[in-house]
């Protein structure tokens, strides 16, 4: 396991110990995640903010599933299981729960994580919340 991997699966740790602060330690002041939204403010304490809505109000968990790390980069497949309790998707709160794919990939430098990227399967949240209605199985 090389040092990116370490500090990834730490912050996925210090996530699931509700240990956000930790998670500052982890990454450069400068942290850039690319998946943020546009309104999120940038470095360290735009994603810790982050960070903590998704803990506190979105109660999501991660389940990772696998890990891959080469040099400076590391990524990693997980499932995330959250609750939809804010209109945070352009819609009302349905309190549903939901699982969604991920993939994510950070790249570390300095001992820190600098970047992250990640890929989200929300078009399925919106259908397991409700927001949309699934579709129909098409014959193949």
């Amino acid at each position: 396991m090389n040092s990116a991997e370490k500090l990834a699966r730490e912050v996925v740790a210090a996530f699931g110990d509700d240990d956000i602060d930790r998670i500052g330690t982890l990454v450069t002041d400068d942290f850039v995640d690319h998946g943020a939204p546009p309104w999120a403010p940038p470095g360290r304490d735009g994603y810790l903010r982050i960070m903590r809505f998704l803990k506190d109000v979105l109660q999501i968990r991660y389940e990772l599933h696998e890990v891959v790390a080469d040099g400076d980069l590391v990524a990693a497949r997980a499932t995330v299981h959250g609750v939809h309790n804010s209109g945070n998707l352009g819609f009302a709160p349905t309190g549903r729960p939901y699982a969604m794919n991920t993939m994510h990939m950070y790249r570390a430098e300095g001992g820190r994580l600098a970047e992250h990227w990640g890929v989200r399967d929300e078009l399925s949240v919106l259908w397991q919340v409700g927001a949309l209605p699934a579709p129909e199985p098409v014959a193949l």
